[in-house]
């Protein structure tokens, strides 16, 4: 009982020390003076507390807030019900651009408590991806008009670009940039990555991306900014991957492997490299090419049931890490997929979830909000847990946690909590 107790102050604790890192009172309240009965930071810090404990909807969130023990009320400032029609109405009228912000001095805070060190490399990666959610309206803004196969329905595309530091141990999303409708990934990439440098700068040096982004144009943008890329390479750039297959197709003797077990099969991942394309056609910056051959093996049957290779080139030159760090670096890439966005839509179940679905500048609004959410809890999970049995802790046990204190908790329990000194930030 004690030990449960103690969990659910130390979930109260992340909400006090934490939640104003975001600075949610800076936000401009896109609401008219007269009738406004609700201040703005207390519907959002209300809207990203209800997130943490997993509500699925803004009557979930409604229902939290009739719910809440006094101790997490006046930790968020309210002191009655939050109805989920003025959360609504708050934020299909919110600007995007206003809440950005919020996420750059979120993690700038926790990069200044030093909580967002490299672990195994020497220096800041950031891993660029993109993501969909689909709901059931689109304009000419924030979401595209996607038909099916056979055209007869339709649906809204709300697409981001995630920008995730996968070099710390919490791989927290730095930036959630929208992509307008009326292009992709590939041309938005230029506007994504700029902003991230200007908030940034020295924070990483290395962008890591899919294949879908890899091309000439981008490459010249990330070394302008005196960054370093890592691609994804596929046929998309025919003659740089056919000659990527020449050199390094058929070699045998890995520079680098690392094995896992994960359910009951062993995943062997073995690393090939070569600077022999350094400088390759009109990609002068370019110094490095690699492939990660994949082997999945049966444990009980012994069986290969999967092989696949996957080739990436990067402006980085092979001697700035040691063989074992490239094929980090490589696995850290899919942090972005498997922690940020494999969280958002199986705890947070945001695809399915998505808490607005006929305005597509409120379900942005609300997605940016979730990974304040996601930052606030992964910061805790991987950083404030010291033992690594905490640290696997499920994220679902988690958001119940939260849940729990944010319902049980006085006023007098929360009394007590530290009041720690926000870092500095200035955006």
């Amino acid at each position: 009982m004690k030990e449960n107790h103690r969990i659910r102050r130390r979930m109260a604790g992340v909400i006090k020390a934490r939640l104003p890192d975001l600075k949610l009172d800076s936000v401009k309240d896109p609401r008219k003076a007269r009738g406004k009965r609700w201040k703005l930071d207390v519907l959002l810090k209300t809207s990203v507390t209800a997130m943490a404990c997993r509500c699925k909807s803004l009557a979930q969130t409604e229902d939290l807030s009739k719910e809440m023990g006094s101790g997490m009320r006046k930790l968020l400032g309210t002191n009655r019900r939050v109805p989920d029609t003025t959360l609504r109405n708050l934020m299909v009228r919110l600007s995007p651009s206003q809440l950005r912000p919020c996420l750059y001095r979120q993690a700038k805070a926790a990069h200044r408590r030093k909580a967002l060190k490299p672990e195994g490399l020497p220096f800041g990666v950031v891993a660029i991806d993109g993501k969909s959610t689909a709901i059931d309206a689109w304009d000419k803004r924030y979401a595209q008009r996607h038909r099916d196969a056979y055209g007869k329905s339709a649906v809204g595309l709300v697409r981001t670009l995630t920008c995730s530091l996968v070099s710390s141990r919490p791989k927290i999303c730095m930036d959630t940039v929208p992509i307008p409708a009326a292009t992709n990934e590939m041309g938005y990439f230029q506007n994504a990555f700029g902003q991230l440098c200007r908030v940034y700068k020295s924070l990483f040096e290395l962008v890591t991306t899919d294949a879908g982004m890899c091309c000439l144009e981008n490459a010249h943008i990330i070394i302008k900014q005196k960054k370093h890329y890592l691609f994804g390479l596929k046929q998309d750039q025919p003659t740089l991957f056919t000659e990527a297959k020449r050199l390094l197709a058929h070699q045998d003797k890995p520079e680098a492997e690392t094995i896992d077990v994960v359910s009951g099969s062993e995943v062997r991942r073995c690393l090939y490299l070569t600077e022999e394309m350094a400088g390759y056609g009109n990609w002068r910056h370019l110094k490095t090419v690699l492939r990660v051959e994949s082997v999945k093996t049966d444990l009980k049957s012994g069986r290969v049931v999967d092989v696949e290779s996957r080739y990436f080139i990067s402006s980085l030159g092979i001697d700035r890490l040691s063989r074992k760090q490239w094929l980090r670096v490589i696995r850290e890439h899919w942090a972005v997929e498997n922690q940020c966005h494999g969280t958002f839509d199986m705890a947070f179940e945001e695809d399915d979830r998505p808490w607005i679905r006929m305005d597509p500048q409120g379900t942005l609004v609300v997605m940016l909000l979730r990974r304040m959410a996601y930052n606030l809890l992964t910061l805790f999970r991987s950083v404030t847990q010291r033992s690594e049995e905490r640290r696997q802790i499920a994220w679902k046990a988690m958001m119940r946690w939260m849940y729990q204190a944010a319902i049980t908790l006085s006023e007098q329990n929360v009394a007590s909590l530290r009041t720690r000194q926000s870092a500095l930030v200035k955006i």
